[in-house]
Formats: structure tokens, sequence, C-alpha cells
């Protein structure tokens, strides 16, 4: 079987105030924000720390019905899920829901800055929600 995971493409982590979070990774790492936008289908406010090939992404929710707003409520602030690029979303999905395991998205949809994104359910991968995302030429 060929890999296909090709990297990481971000680690999200939940928190409450953006603005708090953005500064103390800029003033203690020196990490700036390469990437925001609010994501309003998803009702989360993100931005993105560019991290060599990778990026941490810091997600609040803009809205209380929001999956992000449930986390922080049950779970509080911390890792959220796991991004992995993939050079194709769509087959990515096909091969996990042919393993059998759930999947949050049953068809890849639009993700934050142009990419294809599917989420794998956490139950089906030992307590972490994976996203599968897939880089879009500009």
């Amino acid at each position: 079987m060929d890999m296909l995971l090709t990297e990481i493409d971000h680690v999200a982590i939940a928190v409450n105030d953006l603005e708090a979070a953005i500064a103390y990774y800029r003033d203690t790492y020196g990490c700036d924000v390469e990437h925001r936008e609010v994501v309003e289908k998803d009702g989360v406010e993100e931005a993105l720390l560019r991290v060599a090939d990778s990026y941490i992404q810091l997600l609040t929710p803009s809205r209380e019905d929001s999956t992000v707003a449930k986390f922080l409520a049950n779970k509080g602030e911390g890792l959220h899920h796991i991004g992995y690029r993939v050079d194709s979303c769509a087959e990515a999905l096909e091969s996990v829901k042919g393993h059998g395991h759930r999947v949050l998205d049953e068809v890849p949809r639009p993700g934050s800055r142009g990419t294809t994104v599917a989420f794998v359910h956490p139950k089906t991968a030992f307590g972490t929600l994976i996203e599968l995302v897939q880089e879009n030429p500009a």
C-alpha cells in the first residue's frame, strides 16, 4: 500500500482568546500569523502560524453552537486535531472508509486557505480527530 499521508499540515489548538494565543506564540517563539480566516460553515476563526513546512492552527469559536465551542466547554483549551496532508483528499477518505473506519465527512469539502478537507472520526483513530488536507493550486 502506498503512503497516503505526505506530511503534517497542521496541529490545531482550541483556545478561548485568539489574540492572547497569537501573542503567546509571537512573543515566546517568534511565530507570526501567515493566514487568518473566519470559516463560517464551521463557526470558527483560525490563525495559522507557519513552523517549517507545517502550521500551528489556533482555533476559537465564532459562534456558540460550533464544534470548537462545544469542545472548549467540555474539555477546555488544548489540542483539538491533527491535519495530515494528502495528495488526494477523495482517495484518502475512500481508503479510510474502505478500511471500515468512521468519518465525519462522507465526501471532501472546501477548507480554509483554498484546501479540500475531510475529517476522520476520533473514535476510529484512537481518540484523535484527524483532518485530511489536500492543498490546491491557487
